[in-house]
């Protein structure tokens, strides 16, 4: 028999442009991966886009490291947790190492005859679904919560950069003054804005995401104690060991686990377990993925530890046409698990085609 893993990069337009204090994106530019083995196709998408702007990965460094490092050991087709261990020698390259061991766990999921989110352990079946908003003009901001209510998300949260944040967040709240209210500042601020940030905690956020570095936890600690804000954390959490620090050091009270960040679903199911004995809260963010993607995000935001609306929308918000035949919906506010088997959505190998803009097989083997 014969083992095969190929991928095809996809360029594909938001229906709106995204724009967070990174800068403005028109376009999705996804990997998918294909592996086929045992009579089985199993689907997964890389997290990364055209450039290194969220991390130091990007489409580039993703197929390298594939190629160079991890198709080795895939090629045995091992259970997910098993993949981890073998390519831990590869130091960072998170979200290539999560592009196969999802892979892997849709493989798997769809061996085993089971619906991704059961594979996983404990679903409750359905993901609460909040909505997340770039930057825009004001009143086009307004509008986009008015009606995100009216559809039923859970929680609303904007985008928000230094200098801009207290504008948009009173304008939020002189008109909605009681909606669950979240803010996402990727990394804008340093220590130094600590007084800045303080005058956040008169818009009684749920939480504030992310507002220092990247890879800080010590500041966000220092910070964290002079809010009544709670901090969640985003980029800060790449592993397991730093989200036992953050809780150690009092860092955050909330993670968004983005599996695509994290290596993967065996990681975030690992760090939910991490934030449930520390007594926080989690969600799962996104990444602009497609159908293919969101369904592995759908799953994990599925599990009982994750407590937490997350940026889980249906594939309409950011797609006029998905890559998937049988994209998610919400309703009152939930998105069903996919209950057919592996990741349960229906590849649109048309739209596919049509979306592409290179494509190749990455190894062939004998099993």
């Amino acid at each position: 028999m014969e083992g095969k893993l190929s991928y095809q990069l996809v360029k594909m337009p938001l229906v709106t442009p995204f724009e967070t204090s990174f800068g403005r994106q028109l376009d999705r530019c996804a990997l998918i991966f294909k592996l086929e083995a045992d009579g089985i196709t199993a689907y997964s998408e890389s997290v990364t886009d055209t450039d290194p702007f969220y991390s130091y990965e990007n489409n580039s460094t993703a197929l390298e490291i594939i190629d160079r490092y991890l198709v080795p050991h895939l090629m045995k087709l091992p259970v997910p947790g098993e993949f981890m261990e073998q390519v831990a020698y590869v130091k960072g390259h998170n979200m290539a190492k999560a592009a196969l061991e999802m892979l892997l766990w849709d493989y798997h999921a769809r061996i085993k005859g089971m619906p991704l989110d059961r594979y996983l352990g404990k679903s409750k079946g359905k993901a609460e679904v909040g909505i997340s908003l770039g930057m825009e003009p004001i009143e086009t901001t307004i509008s986009r919560i008015s009606n995100a209510l009216d559809t039923g998300y859970q929680r609303i949260k904007v985008k928000i950069k230094k200098g801009k944040e207290l504008g948009i967040l009173g304008a939020i709240r002189d008109r909605f003054p009681d909606i669950n209210l979240t803010a996402d500042a990727n990394c804008d601020y340093s220590i130094k804005d600590i007084d800045l940030l303080k005058k956040i905690d008169r818009f009684n956020l749920q939480y504030l995401e992310q507002p220092l570095g990247h890879d800080d936890l010590i500041y966000h600690a220092k910070l964290a104690k002079s809010m009544s804000t709670p901090i969640c954390l985003d980029e800060s959490i790449t592993d397991l060991e730093k989200a036992q620090k953050a809780f150690e050091i009092g860092s955050g009270e909330i993670i968004n686990i983005k599996p695509g960040r994290v290596g993967g679903l065996t990681n975030s199911l690992s760090i939910s377990e991490v934030v449930r004995e520390n007594g926080g809260h989690c969600w799962v963010g996104g990444m602009l993925e497609t159908g293919i993607g969101r369904a592995f995000n759908v799953a994990m935001a599925s599990q009982v530890n994750v407590d937490y609306a997350g940026d889980t929308s249906p594939n309409s918000k950011y797609f006029k046409k998905d890559v998937v035949l049988n994209p998610f919906t919400m309703k009152d506010g939930y998105i069903e698990a996919n209950s057919g088997v592996g990741i349960g959505v229906e590849v649109d190998t048309n739209a596919l085609s049509g979306y592409k803009t290179a494509e190749g097989v990455i190894k062939v083997w004998k099993m």
